[in-house]
């Protein structure tokens, strides 16, 4: 099979072009620009074998992410396993977010106590390190085949992080933070958008009590684990803006705001636990 029959055998099974060559630059080590100037290559017969078990898996609408065992984030290419969940680009709104406040500091990210709670495959906790090497950062997660995947990241991307098991703040106790971020699960059971996530892991998807449950736990122990002026970020539901609020301003919040992303919903709110001038609302768009 040369590349070229391999492109119409994707195309055959309904698996779009570029992911075809996406599958094959992997399998084969090269560039898709290579793959184009020789597409009368033969592909050996293990890795026509890969290929076609890629094929099938891709058709079934398996994530390319999954297949490849990586994806870029945050300027970082992060490898995964079904054990987590895709990092997403709206994602990248609660870091660059985290990166603000950080910068905002007197002393800036210097010894500054950052935490990532539910970090999955190290995502948002690595992108933190990334860009602020002064920085303590605490990655935790329940799952412990999620931890493993974080600390292979770590390593990979030689960023050090502090890996915890436990269940949100019960991983850290009597630790406190200068800035806590977390992309929990958010969805609730039954949910319509499920049905195109079946291959992540469920348990990082869907909350009870209609997907509110761990943003709930979440903000209810956050002020005996942030510091004075600490902040909390949370990526939520595009329908759970309005109620992260309410919730972060009844726990004694303050600077309580929402970030949209860029398709113009509210994907981020948090708030600081140290009183400020102003407590009122705000939604604030991306900066284009």
């Amino acid at each position: 099979m040369s590349i070229a029959e391999a492109l119409a055998a994707a195309r055959s099974h309904g698996v779009a072009r570029l992911d075809a060559q996406l599958m094959l630059a992997a399998l084969l080590d090269r560039p898709r620009s290579w793959l184009i100037a020789h597409d009368e290559e033969p592909l050996d017969q293990t890795q026509g074998a890969v290929f076609a078990h890629w094929l099938t898996r891709r058709r079934d609408g398996e994530p390319l992410a999954y297949l490849l065992g990586e994806k870029e984030f945050h300027g970082l290419m992060l490898r995964l396993d079904p054990s987590v969940l895709i990092p997403r680009p709206e994602t990248e709104l609660l870091v660059d977010w985290g990166l603000r406040v950080l910068e905002a500091r007197p002393s800036g990210s210097a010894g500054c106590r950052v935490i990532d709670l539910g970090t999955g495959s190290g995502a948002i906790a690595l992108s933190i390190k990334h860009d602020c090497q002064t920085a303590e950062v605490t990655a935790v997660d329940a799952s412990p085949t999620a931890l493993a995947v974080a600390g292979r990241n770590s390593q990979a991307l030689n960023l050090p992080i502090t890996l915890a098991r436990g269940s949100w703040w019960d991983a850290v106790p009597d630790q406190c933070f200068d800035l806590a971020l977390a992309n929990p699960p958010y969805i609730a059971a039954g949910d319509d958008h499920l049905a195109a996530l079946r291959h992540e892991p469920q348990s990082a998807l869907i909350a009870l009590e209609n997907g509110l449950a761990d943003l709930d736990r979440i903000i209810a122990g956050a002020p005996v684990h942030l510091a004075a002026g600490g902040w909390l970020l949370l990526e939520h539901g595009h329908d759970q803006a309005t109620w992260v609020r309410q919730r972060l301003a009844v726990s004694g919040f303050t600077d309580v705001q929402t970030l949209r992303d860029l398709a113009g919903i509210e994907r981020c709110t948090g708030g600081r636990a140290l009183p400020a001038t102003t407590s009122a609302f705000r939604v604030v768009s991306p900066a284009v």
